[in-house]
């Protein structure tokens, strides 16, 4: 009975020992295989572009008001009651079109005073000049004494003056008496009216009868940093940049686009010491009066054309944990190197380096998420397709493993 079961236990020994035997063949063989290199993927590959200075637009997006390209305070010369309005509020009028009626009638009798106060004066005038000549040939033969003669010159030169005063008097009644009809004096949209028929007005009130202000054309006043306009005008000094054409383009409140562009007429020569910025003034045409004043809108406009700046497409940038931007680069012996850049801001879908970069460098845009600084890539131009090689008979998994 001994015999028989140890005869049983040998067999199934020497099965077991041939499995270890085998599994430890194909261990060998995995181990080799990788030791050989053919299953290592080999270096990276990543795509690039080749980047070269070119012309880049520094544009500038700031807050802006509009402001009215005219705009008037109707008020009163002359004091009375108003008796007449003719305008509709809110309508367009135009320069030198009556808006009120001020009681006219104490200044018409003002005006028929000075006319009569005129007549009297160049009546005396007239005698007092004939009663002159007629003194002169009589002084010279003494038949009237030189005082008298004198006397009688004297009057007659102070009735012509008394003429001119009285003239003057009577084109100042008249000028009071045409202020009595309020005109406009610009063209343009009138507001409310602040004073209504019957309400007593003078010459130096504090409110206006009416506001005109004149909407097309308009001015939209821009507000720029002063730093950031002392910058781009030592960087024109420089040489880096040259002056842009000044063609502005707005964004209204609600984010829409204002069709027609304006153009920058000129920059304040003085800071505003509470805000820190200079004033740059722009003028649109308006002619839907689309634009109002006191409306707050965004300014786009190119005050520069840098013409050293590389433009890199956006995903080639990285930013490092202190905020720099960085970007890889093809090094020698195709290694990845990393650079730090200048890149301030964007434009459209690329970022415009101005610092950093030098012409003809090969930046890596394609491939960057696991890539390492000095790491081998294989590098080739950005957006070439891969090919991937069909694998070996011998790498298929389901082949029978040999024996070692």
């Amino acid at each position: 009975m001994i015999r028989s079961a140890s005869s049983r236990v040998r067999p199934c020994l020497l099965l077991l020992s041939s499995a270890l035997l085998l599994s430890s063949c194909g261990g060998g063989e995995a181990e080799q295989k990788g030791k050989n290199g053919k299953g290592n993927q080999g270096p990276a590959q990543v795509g690039f572009v080749v980047v070269q200075p070119t012309s880049v637009a520094q544009t500038a997006d700031l807050a802006a008001r509009v402001v009215a390209f005219q705009q008037s305070e109707v008020r009163p010369q002359v004091a009375g009651l108003i008796r007449r309005r003719f305008f509709t509020e809110g309508a367009l009028v135009r320069a030198g079109q009556t808006l009120y009626q001020i009681d006219p009638r104490l200044y018409r009798a003002q005006t028929n005073e000075a006319v009569a106060n005129l007549n009297s004066a160049q009546a005396n005038a007239e005698a007092t000049r004939i009663r002159a000549e007629r003194f002169r040939p009589l002084a010279e033969i003494e038949a009237v004494s030189r005082q008298d003669y004198t006397d009688a010159a004297a009057q007659a030169r102070q009735a012509a003056a008394a003429v001119a005063q009285s003239r003057a008097q009577l084109e100042t009644a008249r000028v009071n008496l045409s202020f009595t009809n309020v005109p406009a004096p610009i063209t343009g949209r009138i507001g409310r009216s602040y004073f209504t028929e019957g309400a007593l007005v003078t010459t130096n009130q504090t409110d206006p009868l009416a506001v005109i202000q004149r909407l097309d054309p308009i001015f939209v006043d821009i507000q720029q940093s002063s730093a950031d306009l002392l910058a781009l005008r030592r960087q024109l000094a420089s040489g880096g940049s040259v002056p842009a054409s000044a063609a502005v383009r707005l964004t209204l409140e609600d984010g829409s686009d204002f069709g027609p562009t304006g153009t920058v007429q000129f920059a304040e020569v003085m800071v505003n010491a509470q805000t820190g910025t200079v004033t740059l003034r722009a003028r649109f045409p308006n002619p839907q009066g689309v634009l109002l004043p006191g409306m707050f809108v965004r300014a786009k406009f190119a005050q520069a054309i840098d013409t050293r700046a590389i433009l890199v497409p956006q995903q080639a940038v990285k930013r490092d944990p202190k905020g720099q931007a960085t970007v890889f680069v093809v090094g020698p012996n195709d290694t990845a190197v990393q650079k730090t850049v200048q890149a301030d801001r964007t434009q459209g879908q690329f970022w415009v380096v101005t610092g950093g970069l030098n012409p003809g460098d090969k930046v890596i845009t394609q491939g960057t998420a696991n890539l390492r600084p000095n790491a081998k890539i294989k590098p080739v131009p950005a957006n070439t397709p891969q090919r991937i090689a069909p694998k070996p008979a011998g790498d298929n998994a389901s082949a029978p493993a040999k024996a070692g």
